[in-house]
């Protein structure tokens, strides 16, 4: 299809419809000499009577009539005295209202706005206004005149509003000086304009390829992408070898430049005891410091604690008509004496029972218990399973503002948690600085017990905790392997045994796992529908929706989440009069839909019905599910149902959502579904390992349904290679560090 070029409109604004101050995002009416048109995009902060030349595309939608999609926009203060009166009426300064706006502009003309930057002093001279006021007048204009030039720079460079509002929020006045002297500065966090794109207004800028800001932006960029892939740490030669790549710089360059970020503390050098040198972004060395500190001492509290709790264990089995196996009752005993503990084990093993017994015992102790897990569906989940409140860590914390890897907790070392017990189920998906910050809000007396299944995939977020404590041999642990009898009558159950041991699956007739090959995308897809949207809902009475969950172990090709999702929304979700849509560049949206969160929005308000009374908090997070509920695409709002956490979206943050009729295994994890269907078919090797695909049936509670093929599903189980993370954690908890590691231990935020 031919690309639509794009048109330049002129204009003042007559009217706001709508405007979020977070995104940038504005719908507003541009009066072109006499002529109204609707205009949309990011706009940034924008005020009645402000003139704009704006570039983009018209459209013309059936319901919203004709509108001009802005992709650029350029503004400019008004010039005339009319334009003058009515921009300064519009309480754009707090306290001008339109009569001393009249006043103010019938005195100064057309050297007005000078006067309110350059000489605030003559304000006085109108009746009215103080040298106090005055001086608070030229202030406040002086900050909105800051925002115009910032907004007016960045999008006239083809840079969003939206970074010109988190820069100007983090930098004040001096973010435009800051840009113009280091465009890579958006590349930091809380802005985090992509590398690329910066690298791109640099070099329109007159940058060089070596300049010294390109080249320190470069390699945090190499480590950040490389902690979006799980690793909190690289090796020196590997670190080298892809910057230099990247960069397209010389090894002298890069080895002075290292050595900059080291000396600045951006970077932190760590040593292993094989001779390796590692380097990681400051905020994963810091994280991973105190997970090692906090950890160690608590063990020194732990192990003084040894007890025999066999007679209040025995007890406990009389009066619950349970009697726990071996293990079982050693997992029980070392919570109950020293207090730290994990507890490791797959389906089946009782690691719920043993739970339950432990929070019960706990009680009766007078302690009081917190339940936490990574995501909301786990935290349900844990909480429908014990009878225990739970909630998601980010909750517990009570998160008030922050970045993607670095988010602000109302709980910390300074005001923690009134907890005496702290248990976290589904460890393996806690990540290094979510993990630190829970520990940042324990007490230091507070026991914690990690239940977690080491053969699942790591966490989504950089780091291998739960794998780290694990071999590090610092915390107690005990892996429960018995497989109990109401449990081997799941054929889930016990194929996820199989799969971990490296057996072949175990098919035929059964209640709860079926196989069926499918070696053609096009039957694969055609099954997959027709298992949503007509079998399962009318054999079992179930919703597509709620009860049922397609899972690939990719997003890639016709098996994959990103052609499902299309497929499966077509079936179950048409377009229709009744549905407005909002188009993305990947998907098209639409009332009814079922979409995810696939990145951490912390400061997205949510509205939430409980007995009656509205509950109000902040933050959606990677891997919430939710429907959407309307669209309302004149003010380009988008209300989504999370779980009964209702929020709103402007069109700008559909950037972070997606379809959600079929997930990968990784945004699957620590969330279990009635009914699972997992499509395994070749042609993404990479993706075909054992505990991907132990991962995926394991997330299946009443059925798991396997289409694809047979062959696929036998490399996976042979495929024994765990995803590789480069870490320190475990060398940390168990090696004396000394002086090899490049910051000092004592350092804090």
């Amino acid at each position: 299809m031919k690309k639509q070029e794009l048109e330049k409109i002129k204009g003042d604004v007559d009217s706001i419809i709508f405007k979020n101050e977070e995104t940038g995002f504005a719908v507003i009416t541009l009066d072109c000499d006499g002529e109204p048109v609707t205009v949309t995009g990011e706009i940034g902060d924008i005020d009645e009577g402000e003139s704009l030349t704006v570039m983009g595309v018209f459209s013309d939608h059936p319901k919203y009539g004709y509108q001009f999609k802005a992709s650029l926009c350029e503004r400019t203060l008004p010039s005339n005295v009319a334009a003058m009166k009515r921009y300064l009426a519009n309480g754009v300064i707090k306290g001008i209202g339109p009569v001393l706006a009249k006043a103010i502009v019938d005195k100064f003309g057309t050297e007005t706005f000078e006067i309110f930057e350059k000489y605030p002093e003559k304000l006085s001279e109108v009746e009215g206004i103080t040298p106090k006021k005055a001086k608070k007048y030229s202030e406040e204009f002086k900050t909105k005149f800051a925002v115009r030039r910032l907004m007016t720079y960045l999008t006239s460079k083809g840079v969003s509003a939206s970074i010109g509002v988190r820069a100007y929020k983090r930098w004040g006045e001096s973010a435009l000086e800051m840009v113009e002297r280091n465009p890579y500065v958006l590349c930091n966090l809380g802005v985090e304009l992509p590398f690329l794109k910066a690298d791109e207004l640099a070099m329109s800028m007159g940058f060089s390829v070596d300049n010294e800001w390109r080249v320190k932006a470069g390699i945090s960029e190499v480590l950040r992408l490389n902690a979006n892939n799980g690793h909190t740490c690289l090796p020196y030669d590997r670190l080298k070898t892809t910057a230099m790549s990247f960069l397209d710089i010389s090894e002298e360059r890069f080895d002075k430049t290292l050595f900059d970020l080291e000396s600045e503390q951006l970077v932190v050098q760590y040593q292993k005891l094989n001779g390796r040198t590692y380097y990681m972004l400051y905020e994963y060395a810091l994280a991973d410091m105190y997970i090692s500190r906090r950890l160690n001492i608590m063990k020194q509290f732990a192990y003084d604690s040894r007890i025999d709790y066999s007679d209040v264990i025995d007890i406990a089995e009389e009066e619950s008509g349970i009697t726990y196996e071996t293990l079982q009752r050693e997992a029980i005993n070392t919570a109950l004496s020293v207090g730290f503990l994990v507890m490791n084990g797959g389906p089946g093993t009782g690691k719920t029972t043993t739970l339950n017994a432990m929070i019960s015992l706990f009680n009766q102790q007078g302690l009081n218990v917190k339940l936490a897990a990574p995501t909301g569906r786990a935290a349900k989940r844990i909480a429908d399973l014990t009878g225990y409140e739970a909630k998601t860590i980010h909750r517990l914390l009570e998160v008030t503002s922050g970045t993607d890897e670095i988010p602000r907790f109302t709980h910390n070392e300074e005001n923690p948690l009134d907890c005496d017990v702290m248990i976290v189920d589904e460890m393996s998906m806690v990540d290094t600085l979510l993990f630190a910050a829970l520990l940042k809000a324990l007490p230091i007396n507070c026991k914690l017990i990690m239940v977690g299944d080491i053969d699942q995939l790591p966490s989504v977020g950089a780091g291998n905790v739960l794998k780290d404590i694990i071999e590090s041999k610092v915390v107690p642990t005990v892996t429960l392997t018995e497989i109990f009898r109401q449990a081997q009558s799941s054929r889930i159950v016990t194929n996820a045994h199989r799969i971990v041991k490296g057996e072949e699956l175990e098919l035929g007739n059964c209640d709860d796992f079926f196989f069926f090959q499918r070696l053609d995308y096009e039957s694969l897809q055609s099954l997959v529908v027709d298992l949503c949207k007509d079998r399962l809902p009318n054999t079992y009475g179930i919703s597509p929706i709620e009860n049922i969950q397609v899972i690939s172990p990719t997003r890639q090709g016709p098996a994959g989440t990103v052609e499902l999702n299309k497929v499966l929304q077509s079936a179950l979700n048409p377009p229709s009069k009744e549905k407005s849509e909002i188009k993305t560049f990947l998907y098209t949206f639409r009332a009814g839909d079922k979409v995810m969160q696939n990145k951490n929005n912390y400061d997205i308000i949510w509205h939430k019905e409980v007995n009656g009374e509205t509950e109000t908090g902040t933050g959606i997070f990677n891997g919430d599910i939710g429907v959407i509920q309307k669209i309302n695409k004149l003010l380009g709002v988008i209300t989504i149902d999370f779980d009964g956490r209702v929020a709103n979206y402007s069109i700008p943050m559909l950037d972070n959502v997606e379809l959600a009729y079929a997930i990968t295994v990784h945004k699957s994890q620590g969330s279990e579904f009635d009914y699972v269907i997992f499509t395994a078919f070749s042609g993404y090797e990479k993706l075909n390992y054992r505990n991907l695909f132990y991962t995926g049936v394991t997330r299946a509670k009443n059925m798991l349904i396997l289409v694809g093929s047979k062959n696929v599903t036998d490399r996976m189980i042979a495929n024994n290679k765990r995803s590789n993370r480069y870490t320190c954690l475990k060398e940390m908890l168990t090696e004396d560090n000394g002086d090899r590691i490049g910051m000092n231990p004592d350092t804090e935020e």
